[in-house]
């Protein structure tokens, strides 16, 4: 007879089971999140940078002489795309795509050298801001020395032959099996390298959903025991949150805004975005919103041709809404080109009215615990008007203080009321400095595509 079978189930959870310690409460709910996201992300901007694009040389040489001004300008991790040496064969256009990677080990000629690199990444360091790498593990290119060395870590198809990632036209890579333990060792530790000699912060994982996540889970554990990291993931799902990364994409806050930005929607498709986030998420996940990235940029719209006249309210909305913004470089100076992503396009610089724009709305973002990411911030709470369609309303307030945001999301000028007391009280608004003060009779008018920031310091 098993006689461990007649002890009663309350007794095992009381003891432990047999023998093996106090067992966890499986009523008492524990945090989703298990990570611990790095100190300085806690309030953190992301700016991407195309180093191909950023300057007229397009190297890292030429690009730190531009980190004084992204210091200026506030934003705290510079997400680098690829750095790699690109693939010769069934490459594209004259350059190459930079995640089409030959060697996880090398640096891109096309940049300069590996004493470059370094060099960037010692001064941003020096100027407070952190540097996070571009990383493909899910496919390399055609000529990638693995191909020949280690044939067995790729993926085959009904031919036997190696293939592309399925369903996409990525024609210049080939996919890799992570069913091989060979593998994950080898891109772990290519990975470990560039953090433990390079210096480098963290990783924006390309694609991070075509690679499984116990990969990740393990890569994040073995690169916090050199230091603490941040880690993206191109990816929009939560599980990915509780080991591996800090920060996914919010795909959908992108699309939504777009919808409405195009007629097609109204302020529902937010309260979508905005109630799945608070439901169905941990609070502790950074959902990256942005308006433009590299993908975006290159081969869909641009953040003009995009969102059109609501633009501005959506820059807005990215740094006073729930989520970790996203700055792609250009976007400072208004770049309303579809940068190349084949052959050398360098961004045109001036001076745009949207550089301020961003530098005042970091600002705002640093200076306002409420605004921060994840849990360190603030929940949104709704203010509903009497034109809930039209206009976004919401408070978002900690200890010490917060705003009351209202965004007029439609082509048509609005004047609305609120049909709460949450928002009651005085405030400055943010970008007028004007003072403002609202009560249960107030009244707002709202021009098309218009948004109104104000501010509190006092929390009640």
């Amino acid at each position: 007879m098993l006689r461990y079978a007649l002890i009663p189930a309350a007794l095992l959870l009381a003891t432990g089971g047999c023998g093996t310690g106090a067992a966890r409460d499986p009523y008492q709910p524990r945090a989703y999140v298990e990570l611990v996201h790095p100190q300085w992300s806690h309030d953190a901007v992301i700016y991407q940078v195309n180093i191909r694009q950023m300057t007229a040389q397009g190297s890292f040489r030429a690009a730190m002489e531009e980190l004084p001004r992204l210091q200026e300008l506030g934003v705290d991790i510079l997400w680098l795309m690829p750095v790699h040496a690109i693939g010769v064969k069934n490459r594209k256009g004259s350059l190459g795509s930079p995640y089409s990677v030959r060697d996880y080990y090398s640096v891109n000629p096309e940049f300069g050298t590996r004493e470059d690199l370094q060099a960037f990444v010692d001064k941003a360091h020096r100027l407070g801001m952190h540097v996070i790498l571009d990383w493909v593990a899910n496919h390399t290119a055609w000529d990638n020395p693995l191909v020949q060395t280690n044939p067995e870590w790729y993926e085959r198809d009904w031919k036997g032959d190696f293939h592309p990632t399925p369903w996409w036209d990525w024609s210049d890579i080939i996919d890799l099996n992570y069913e091989q333990a060979g593998l994950r060792r080898y891109m772990t530790q290519a990975m470990t390298y560039w953090v433990r000699e390079v210096g480098i912060d963290g990783f924006r994982a390309d694609v991070a959903g075509y690679v499984p996540l116990d990969f990740w889970e393990n890569v994040r554990r073995e690169l916090e025991a050199i230091k603490p990291v941040f880690m993206l993931a191109e990816f929009d799902q939560r599980d990915v949150h509780a080991r591996a990364f800090d920060a996914t994409y919010a795909w959908d806050w992108n699309n939504a805004m777009h919808a409405i930005a195009m007629g097609r929607a109204d302020t529902g498709a937010l309260y979508g975005f905005y109630s799945g986030n608070e439901s169905a998420w941990p609070d502790d996940a950074y959902r990256m919103v942005y308006t433009s990235n590299h993908d975006q940029n290159a081969w869909d719209a641009t953040e003009f041709e995009r969102f059109g006249p609501a633009l501005e309210a959506a820059m807005v909305l990215q740094f006073v809404g729930e989520g970790m913004p996203s700055i792609y470089n250009g976007q400072e100076a208004g770049n309303e080109n579809r940068l190349e992503f084949f052959e050398r396009d360098p961004i045109v610089w001036r001076e745009h009215p949207h550089g301020e724009l961003l530098r005042a709305l970091i600002r705002l973002k640093h200076d306002t615990t409420a605004l921060w990411n994840g849990a360190s911030g603030a929940r949104m709470i709704p203010v509903v008007s009497d034109a809930p369609g039209k206009v976004l309303s919401f408070t978002r307030f900690d200890e010490r203080g917060g705003v009351f945001a209202v965004f007029n999301l439609s082509s048509e000028p609005q004047t609305v009321r609120f049909l709460n007391s949450l928002h009651h009280g005085s405030y400055t608004e943010y970008f007028t400095r004007s003072a403002a003060r609202f009560s249960s009779d107030s009244v707002l008018e709202l021009p098309a595509w218009s948004y109104r920031i104000y501010t509190r310091k006092d929390p009640t």
